[in-house]
């Protein structure tokens, strides 16, 4: 079954698939809409990844993260569900994911996913 939002994101082949390298990106623009209030939350994704045959294409990427401008989610669920949607497109050997949202009522958020493919070695992971 296809996945409109997942379908957005693109790739490219990887110049150097036989190299652990690190690529980080920084989304300082996110927004989503709180499921409880409808009001617009904001936040700063980091992705810190280590492609294996793909590198994430950025355009494809913003038009992704754009998609949830209007998408009633919890912070948790929207960390984790753009987790899924960058490994099951990009396939990386490795990618941290981290969620940080502005102030609400005065309390902050900070999410912060992982994935490892089983194979693959731990460059980059925080000991």
């Amino acid at each position: 079954m296809a996945d409109p939002f997942r379908d957005i994101l693109e790739t490219f082949d990887n110049p150097f698939p036989e190299r652990d390298y690190l690529i980080e990106i920084r989304c300082p623009e996110f927004t989503s809409v709180c499921p409880k209030t409808g009001q617009p939350d904001f936040g700063v994704l980091t992705f810190t990844y280590t492609p294996d045959k793909k590198c994430v294409e950025l355009k494809s990427l913003k038009l992704y993260l754009q998609q949830f401008r209007n998408e009633g989610i919890f912070y948790e669920h929207v960390t984790n569900r753009i987790l899924d949607d960058f490994v099951a497109v990009a396939e990386p050997r490795y990618v941290e994911l981290v969620g940080e949202f502005s102030s609400r009522g005065g309390i902050t958020s900070k999410v912060l996913v992982r994935y490892e493919k089983p194979s693959s070695q731990k460059f980059g992971r925080p000991q």
